[in-house]
């Protein structure tokens, strides 16, 4: 009899791993049915099965926001993020011949316990191109590491502190991020970041467009989408006024190079350049060319705590925007761009401000992000400006515009 007993249960178990195999709704799809999360908090939710297409619907009604069963993602992974709390219902679908699936999800939007801060909380990396502020803003030590330099520019700008960072010439970054997550407002500017651009008062040529000192920086966005809180997921452009236009170059590529400094000096005619050869580089295009020393600044202009003999970045160039308008090197405009770029306009412009909306993925197709954990600026213009120097890209401070002070 216990045999019998052991074929027939053996016999039950076959059947109902055949049925599950069958219908994968009877597996679990590697989604929950509740989620409890905190407001600006992203919350990526990744289904266990596959399928020929995706639909992920939301609903919500609040006194001040309604939304009925609207469509928010056709992809297979949808990160949640609300600004509002309340209560929300998610519906997600798979569409496939063999095994449609239709999942219901309760999601509670919760304050947060501790109030979120507007401005950058945490810098997870700095990396400057060589340029005549490096290594005095912020001041290196000697002895001071990747870490310790790290450590230094989240001091400079963590919690609105507004002490001015370099990111030196070409290419040299940031990465920033927050205590919350950035919402996307479709339509709104999403966040401000601070620079020290400022507009010319006396350029000698009266019909000029607006410029003075603009040094754009190119910004890049990225969603937490693996959650683990740090910044290795995709990076999205923020397409600004110049990323269509054929004199902005994609995928490019510069290679600075550690200098010799006890060669030689090199003069020039220009007798605020002390070394007109100081920092060679090379790039993707064929070109090269140099970092001048300046009298202003003679500290080193490499990174001081990068061991590496040469530093190579990528990204998109922008076309040169400055202009000797004295036409003697006494009179530098750097013209600014129309929009989409960082110390490219006074902090009082509303042109230093920025839409998630805008981003692009790695092709130039424009993406629909819920919101951003993390912001990379670099400097966007390879262009060395005679007794101004390089173009560089300076950072005070980045804001979310959706939490008030």
């Amino acid at each position: 009899m216990k045999k019998v007993w052991y074929v027939l249960s053996m016999a039950l178990i076959l059947l109902i791993a055949s049925c599950q195999s069958d219908n994968p709704s009877m597996i679990t799809l590697g989604l929950d049915d509740t989620y409890v999360v905190e407001r600006m908090k992203g919350l990526t939710l990744h289904p266990g099965f596959t399928g020929e297409r995706y639909e992920w619907a939301l609903s919500y009604e609040s006194d001040s926001v309604s939304v009925t069963d609207s469509i928010v993602a056709t992809t297979r992974d949808y990160t949640f993020v609300a600004s509002e709390t309340g209560t929300y219902r998610l519906r997600f679908q798979i569409y496939d011949a063999a095994n449609p699936i239709t999942h219901l999800m309760r999601i509670v939007v919760r304050k947060e316990e501790v109030a979120y801060s507007p401005y950058i909380t945490k810098v997870y990396e700095y990396r400057p191109a060589p340029g005549q502020f490096v290594n005095e803003l912020p001041r290196y030590t000697e002895g001071d590491t990747e870490e310790s330099m790290r450590q230094k520019v989240e001091d400079c700008l963590a919690y609105d502190a507004r002490t001015m960072v370099t990111l030196g010439g070409y290419g040299g970054y940031i990465v920033v991020g927050f205590d919350h997550t950035i919402v996307n407002r479709p339509g709104e500017y999403d966040f401000k970041i601070l620079g020290n651009a400022f507009y010319a008062n006396d350029n000698p040529r009266p019909d000029a467009p607006l410029g003075g000192s603009s040094e754009p920086g190119i910004v890049m966005v990225s969603v937490d989408r693996n959650g683990n809180g740090v910044p290795d997921d995709e990076w999205y452009e923020l397409a600004g006024s110049e990323y269509y236009k054929k004199e902005t170059l994609k995928n490019y590529e510069i290679t600075y190079y550690r200098p010799d400094e006890n060669k030689e000096p090199v003069t020039c005619s220009n007798p605020n350049i002390t070394d007109s050869t100081y920092v060679r580089w090379t790039d993707n295009y064929g070109n090269t060319g140099y970092i001048s020393q300046l009298t202003f600044h003679k500290q080193p202009y490499y990174p001081q705590w990068i061991s590496e003999s040469s530093i190579t970045f990528k990204g998109s160039r922008l076309a040169d925007n400055a202009i000797d308008e004295s036409g003697n090197g006494s009179y530098y405009v750097l013209y600014a761009y129309d929009w989409g770029y960082a110390d490219n306009h006074p902090n009082s412009s509303e042109k230093s401000n920025f839409k998630i909306d805008w981003a692009v993925d790695s092709e130039g197709n424009p993406v629909d992000l819920p919101g951003v954990d993390f912001i990379k600026i670099y400097t966007g213009v390879n262009q060395f400006n005679g007794w101004l120097g390089e173009c560089s890209t300076e950072v005070m401070g980045v804001t979310d515009l959706h939490i008030e002070e």
